[in-house]
């Protein structure tokens, strides 16, 4: 099952990168700004579902996963400017000589060079196809011992020579492809996007969603599979997709009302998904306090916090911090205590637990100060 799945996404795909296959892709209004410099050969076979790369940021490291002929490489370029840096991701040969083909004449009509392609499968980004197959020319595989000896060679290109570093990327997008890698490698395929961002990176990613879960029969399609049916998450599924391998802010930046295709009554839909990494570490208590502004009674983080609208919530201040970020900082008023404590004397918090901070813990006991004029800032 994994080999006819994974020859038949490469198959068609090959094919699709010489003649347009209208079936593989949803309409997208992508700024047509940024199209006037790629070539229409990169624009007509290249498939996708949504548009990650209109949240990337000037002077990211962006990475690509399944690039294809590179139209989202090529948009992001210009988003995130000559300080910037665009890495495409495909294992699909046609698909690579197209996109590198016309990066040359992108970079010549944008003014610089910022896009690289490289040869790896998605849900293993630290293995390079291409070091491997230099390697394995010289020595090819012909019995057992080769064939286990290959296998020490990728494990030791993965240490040596990754085709991407740990926490090396800002943003990871992905433009309709998670769901074409196999059922058994999927959540592989999440563990790489997290290990190649760095702390503070999130990954923005648009592909398709089922409102039911897939029978075995149609997860069994070959065709469907590669048509970007089969293997896709289920709309809940795809969310804890990200949360189970540590990511935090999950949110839908994006859901078609109307789904993109109809199987056996299974609607499916394209959505574009935001998630991102950096809540690691040690929890502290330094007395911080966050203040949930609304317009919910009362709403429940990834971690348990419960946040009653307008009561002081005792955090810890990993949490506190994060809530001054992208997507919670518009939610949230933050109180630091009167008195800082130092990162050295703070205890540990529990965020097991869900309590109020008193005004008076964020002041001090002993306060008693009487203040008339505020000045300036007064209302």
């Amino acid at each position: 099952m994994i080999a006819t799945t994974e020859s038949s996404v490469k198959e068609r795909y090959a094919a699709a990168s010489q003649a347009v296959e209208a079936d593989l892709c949803c309409p997208v209004d992508y700024d047509p700004k940024y199209l006037k410099v790629i070539p229409d050969e990169v624009i007509e076979r290249d498939y996708g579902c949504g548009d990650p790369s209109q949240y990337v940021l000037p002077g990211e490291t962006v990475l690509d996963l399944g690039s294809g002929t590179g139209k989202i490489c090529f948009i992001a370029s210009q988003v995130v400017g000559a300080e910037g840096k665009v890495i495409g991701v495909d294992m699909t040969d046609d698909m690579l000589e197209v996109a590198r083909r016309y990066a040359p004449e992108v970079a010549k009509n944008i003014g610089y060079g910022n896009v690289e392609f490289r040869k790896g499968r998605i849900q293993d980004l630290g293995l390079d196809l291409e070091l491997l197959d230099s390697e394995l020319a010289q020595a090819p595989i012909k019995n057992v011992e080769d064939y286990l000896a290959a296998e020490s060679l990728s494990n030791k290109l993965r240490k040596e020579q990754p085709l991407i570093e740990t926490e090396s990327v800002d943003v990871v997008v992905s433009n309709c492809v998670l769901n074409l890698v196999e059922a058994d490698q999927k959540k592989q395929l999440f563990e790489e996007i997290f290990r190649v961002l760095k702390v503070g990176g999130r990954a923005v990613i648009s592909d398709i969603v089922s409102d039911e879960p897939i029978p075995q029969h149609l997860a069994d399609d070959a065709d469907l599979w590669s048509g970007c049916i089969s293997g896709s998450y289920s709309e809940i599924d795809f969310l804890k997709a990200f949360e189970d391998v540590g990511f935090y802010g999950v949110e839908l930046l994006k859901f078609e009302s109307e789904p993109w295709q109809t199987h056996e009554g299974i609607e499916f839909r394209s959505v574009t998904v935001q998630a991102f990494k950096g809540k690691e570490g040690a929890c502290l208590d330094r007395n911080q306090a966050v203040v949930y502004k609304g317009p919910f009674k009362s709403v429940l983080d990834d971690d348990g916090h419960r946040l009653d609208r307008g009561v002081r919530t005792a955090v810890c201040e990993k949490t506190y911090e994060i809530y001054k970020k992208a997507p919670y900082a518009e939610f949230f008023e933050h109180i630091d205590p009167l008195t800082e404590v130092p990162v050295a004397e703070a205890p540990a918090f529990d965020c097991n637990r869900n309590v109020a901070r008193q005004p008076s813990e964020t002041k001090g006991a002993e306060y008693r100060e009487t203040i008339t004029d505020c000045g300036p800032n007064c209302c």
